[in-house]
């Protein structure tokens, strides 16, 4: 094992002691660390780093900026020990993320989604993509959180569901509808019909027994976005599994302002029950959808207009 891998080791297990998770940022690090190996290096420097994030010609520069600050981070630490390593400067690339535009999906798109699961070969692969969908349409959970779920952690009796190991480190109750909490019984039935001897305790499980894993949920998404007939709306607007999150939280504020209920008082419930760190985050769906922002818009004039 070379002296940048192991210390690579180090630095990892020492960020995760305080809390980070650092799954992609251990991917990536251990990718700069191969792509050092190869080319005999032992010492991070600049022009090391900025050769390795800018590997793919037609990258985005935001990307690069990513990757070149994922070794920034490493390096400083590496610097903190011997001051041969460099630092890379912020400003090397410029690049800046611009947050999605979240796709819009209808009634129509979901009941298309969980129709194309039909297509898969494996029943299983069937029955878990169908509830995965409409688990995640339903409760507004992260990808992670679902595929992370296992049988103990579903209250039966209660119908609640218990999150554990979050993106933020917490864990949280989220309370299930009847019919979703139904839905989720019929797979662990079927699942057990069709899988005898799962693997591992997870709830969703991949057609050998296993805990799924994001990137063949993510590829399984594709699949099912294509069979659905659902087109990108623009350039930064596409079906992303994520976009389901964020069509549970604007639904939920649209039924509030509806309804006619104070949701300024309501949004911090909302953001617990997301498993926000802070009201802020939940704060963007607000300007996420033109109709939230119409409702936003009236039920101010009707403030303005009442006053004396």
């Amino acid at each position: 094992m070379s002296a940048l891998r192991q210390s690579l080791g180090d630095y990892l297990t020492i960020r995760r002691s305080l809390g980070f998770k650092l799954a992609r940022t251990g991917l990536l690090l251990a990718d700069f660390v191969d792509y050092a190996e190869r080319g005999g290096a032992d010492i991070v420097t600049t022009e090391l780093a900025f050769s390795w994030a800018t590997l793919s010609p037609d990258g985005a520069a935001a990307w690069s900026a990513q990757r070149l600050g994922v070794v920034r981070g490493f390096a400083r630490h590496l610097h903190a020990i011997d001051p041969a390593h460099e630092v890379p400067p912020t400003d090397l690339i410029v690049g800046r993320s611009r947050r999605a535009t979240p796709y819009p999906y209808s009634a129509a798109d979901i009941e298309a989604l969980m129709t194309a699961a039909g297509s898969f070969r494996s029943p299983l692969r069937v029955c878990t993509f169908e509830t995965l969908v409409g688990l995640l349409t339903t409760t507004g959970m992260r990808v992670g959180e679902a595929i992370g779920l296992d049988r103990s952690d579903i209250d039966w009796d209660n119908g609640l569901v218990l999150i554990t190991d979050t993106k933020f480190g917490k864990s949280r109750l989220v309370p299930l509808h009847p019919t979703t909490l139904d839905a989720l019984a019929t797979y662990d039935r079927r699942r057990d019909q069709l899988c005898a001897h799962p693997r591992d305790p997870s709830f969703f499980v991949s057609t050998v027994g296993t805990r799924l894993h994001y990137c063949n949920v993510h590829e399984g998404w594709l699949q099912l976005v294509r069979r659905a007939g659902l087109e990108r709306l623009s350039a930064r607007c596409r079906p992303r599994l994520h976009d389901l999150r964020h069509r549970f939280a604007v639904n939920t504020l649209i039924g509030w302002y509806r309804d006619g209920v104070d949701v300024q008082a309501r949004l911090p419930l909302l953001s617990t029950y997301l498993g926000h760190s802070n009201p802020g985050s939940t704060y963007w769906y607000l300007s996420a959808a033109p109709e939230l922002l119409s409702l936003t818009a009236r039920r101010l004039d009707d403030a303005q207009g009442a006053k004396p």
